[in-house]
């Protein structure tokens, strides 16, 4: 049994796990914390867990919590150092809210401040998972946001819509709940009167892309409707189902679990545990550029060869994750290289028995293995 509808990540059985992410928006406004709202949103989630699920919350706001205190211009986005300085203020505010009104309900909040880099590399990330594994165990509620007070603009999320669901992935959570302030995805603009709602969502394609509008309308939170396509995206990987749904109403779990209010993303697929973490990552080292025949290849199955290459970009070494795009720029896979981009340029276009002339060497036949390769 898998989930269908919105009402059944309500089920212990089809969800026993669940993500959800809280907009800056929803969690600060102009006077401080929307304390209130918090309190009703805990009250929703302490009964989701007496129900039998386990809870992860990923939070927002601190650099709003921060700004308002340090008296930051543009709610701390000014700069890169008015950010960090506000999260740093901030996230104190903010973790010490949720621990506090959890607990009024009986229930162990813990803090978990992760990085980009805690979840692209390989062995940080099963840290991660061992964390998150060993927490729920114990009955807590995992409150997780990024570390913004030492993220940079080149090795950061930038928004918490990717992190709920590479979370969601390193938890191996059964859904991801985005509360944002919109009811869901729309067919155009939801400022268009003509717009509709989609429901339910079977697989993120190029149309679906063609409908997200990039702009937080709020000006707090850093993602739009795109960055909530690419968490999507990202949980679809891992057999993950998405949810994105309007938080800016009383009791809004409510609102989506009894009156089916949201756009609920099913994944058409589920990629093993390392394929998904690979598939899901943000940060590549590097691309390969392939003809139209060795996408074919890819789609069916097979390594990606040197013949099939027609260019390569960016500085990577051997093992480093890179991105397999085909000549019209459509990203096809990510993979992780056997070698270097200095040797892929010298291999582009020849033949794997030609390597070892090449290079003086031949370590494997295939540029990208199959194995080590995860198509989008």
């Amino acid at each position: 049994m898998k989930i269908a509808t919105l009402a059944d990540l309500a089920n212990p059985e089809l969800c026993p796990r669940l993500v959800v992410k809280v907009g800056s928006a929803l969690l600060v406004g102009k006077d401080g914390p929307r304390r209130a709202w918090i309190e009703a949103l805990v009250g929703e989630l302490a009964a989701l867990k007496a129900r039998g699920q386990d809870i992860i919350v990923v939070s927002s706001g601190a650099i709003a919590l921060g700004a308002r205190t340090l008296g930051l211009e543009k709610g701390g986005r000014a700069s890169l150092a008015d950010a960090q300085a506000a999260a740093a203020v901030g996230q104190i505010a903010l973790s010490g809210l949720w621990a506090e009104l959890l607990g009024k309900h009986g229930l162990t909040a813990a803090q978990l401040l992760l990085t980009l880099e805690d979840l692209e590399d390989r062995r940080r990330y099963l840290n991660a998972t061992a964390t998150l594994t060993r927490l729920l165990q114990a009955g807590a509620i995992p409150v997780i946001n990024e570390n913004d007070s030492v993220a940079t603009q080149e090795i950061r999320f930038g928004d918490n819509d990717r992190l709920a669901a590479r979370v969601a992935q390193a938890a191996r959570a059964s859904a991801v709940l985005l509360l944002s302030d919109v009811d869901g995805l729309y067919d155009r603009n939801p400022a268009d009167p003509e717009a509709k709602r989609l429901a339910v969502v079977h697989g993120v394609t190029p149309e679906i892309h063609a409908m997200a509008d990039g702009g937080s309308a709020s000006g707090l939170g850093s993602g739009g409707m795109t960055s909530k396509l690419q968490a999507a995206e990202i949980a679809e990987l891992a057999g993950i189902a998405l949810v994105i749904a309007n938080g800016t109403c009383d009791a809004p779990v409510s609102r989506v679990l009894d009156q089916g209010i949201g756009t609920l993303f099913l994944p058409r697929r589920k990629a093993r545990a390392r394929k998904a973490w690979l598939g899901g990552r943000l940060r590549l080292k590097g691309t390969l550029v392939v003809d139209a025949g060795a996408a074919r290849a890819l789609r069916g199955g097979a390594s990606l060869l040197s013949a099939g290459i027609t260019a390569v970009e960016g500085q990577f070494a051997r093992g480093d994750a890179v991105a397999i795009r085909d000549a019209e720029g459509t990203t096809l896979a990510h993979g992780l290289s056997e070698y270097g981009a200095d040797e892929c340029a010298r291999l582009v276009g020849r033949q794997s028995s030609e390597h070892e002339t090449l290079l003086g060497y031949s370590p494997r036949s295939a540029i990208v293995h199959r194995d080590q390769l995860v198509l989008l």
